[in-house]
């Protein structure tokens, strides 16, 4: 997940046949199953419940950390394909690698949320839109791919922000974390038109130009900051050659204001930096490398701050971030470990008592490929 360290580790739970509490796919054995739900959002309803130890009721999984990529033939549908149900989960066929990283809680991720939403950068949507509005097709609807799409938090922002029909094909390794992003998916657009959604499993070393056929747009949250160099430059050239923009939110830039200041905050941001860049992941340096990567490919970037601003109404959320943000780099440095628990006792007693202001900086990019096909 974006942030890293930030994360908080999590067994894999439930029943072990790829079911989830929300019952949305099958068991899982053939890799294929689906349920249709119809425009009123019938079907099962799922609870993000976490027990306090990084665990939840339907299993952990990750945040976009690590390889991600979406089934090859994520096609724009025509009228018939935004007519269909409302959600669609399908399982492509991948393998469990052994060296898969941490998994985090999805209580983790409902926490973050509202803060998510309030930093990403509204003033990107505007191009954005532009670009949307010329699209050839349009009338038949955007396709949209949120990659590394963790509970569906992206488009439960982006999907009421924008007119008109769409359907978002959501990418990511874990069926755990597809089968909540699915039933908590939006219904309706800024206009009122429909909302249409599918799941699609698979790792991001597969990720080509035809698995973005006919898309209108690649999303991403939290996502840039744990990929490689190497995943950077697959994704870019993916959405490049599909002639895709690209609108990657929340990444973190390697700052972090905390009022009142303590002596010991740079030693602990630059450690936790430094675990942020571990294992070849690009953690503060993702959006100049993202940035590189797209204009490479001739693509028109822009990039805005989108902080998270966290006060006394915040406080759960920047408890959990605090000992995330301590405790990574402690792992990165075990040598602070004496100091950095006096650190954080100081720090969580302060934010109890509503006397702590944390500004935890990101940085959200809009990247506007060449249109391909005759587009403007």
């Amino acid at each position: 997940m974006g942030h890293g360290g930030e994360g908080f580790s999590a067994e894999e739970v439930g029943e072990g046949h790829g079911r989830s509490s929300a019952e949305a796919v099958g068991d899982g054995g053939d890799g294929s199953s689906a349920e249709v739900f119809g425009p009123g959002g019938e079907g099962p309803s799922a609870e993000v419940v976490g027990d306090g130890h990084g665990r939840s009721s339907a299993g952990a999984f990750s945040d976009g950390n690590g390889p991600w990529a979406p089934a090859a033939g994520a096609g724009r549908p025509g009228r018939s394909g935004l007519d269909r149900g409302t959600v669609r989960l399908r399982e492509a066929p991948v393998a469990v690698r052994s060296d898969e990283p941490p998994r985090y809680a999805p209580e983790w991720l409902r926490l973050r949320e509202p803060a998510d939403a309030a930093a990403r950068a509204r003033d990107l949507l505007d191009p954005l839109r532009i670009r949307l509005a010329n699209l050839p097709g349009r009338a038949d609807g955007l396709v949209v791919h949120d990659v590394g799409c963790g509970t569906g938090s992206m488009g439960r922002w982006l999907a009421p922000l924008l007119d008109g029909a769409q359907h978002w094909v959501l990418h990511d390794r874990d069926p755990y974390l597809l089968h909540f992003a699915a039933v908590a998916a939006p219904r309706t657009a800024a206009d009122g038109s429909r909302v249409t959604v599918e799941t699609r499993r698979g790792d991001l070393a597969r990720l080509t130009p035809d698995a973005l056929t006919g898309a209108a747009l690649v999303t991403a949250s939290a996502l840039l900051d744990v990929l490689t160099t190497e995943e950077v430059g697959t994704l870019a050239a993916a959405c490049a050659a599909a002639g895709c923009p690209a609108l990657l939110t929340l990444s973190v830039a390697g700052r972090v204001d905390l009022t009142p200041a303590h002596p010991l905050d740079a030693e602990i941001t630059e450690a936790f930096n430094a675990h942020q860049r571990r294992t070849g992941m690009l953690g503060p340096d993702a959006v100049d490398a993202a940035a590189e990567a797209f204009a490479g490919h001739g693509a028109t970037v822009r990039a805005h701050p989108s902080p998270w601003r966290l006060g006394p109404d915040e406080g759960e959320l920047t408890a959990q971030w605090l000992r995330g943000w301590v405790g990574a780099a402690v792992e990165q440095r075990p040598e602070l470990r004496e100091r950095a628990d006096r650190y954080l006792a100081e720090r969580l007693a302060a934010c109890a008592a509503g006397e702590l202001r944390v500004v935890v900086h990101h940085t959200d990019l809009l990247a506007l490929c060449r249109p391909t096909g005759g587009a403007p």
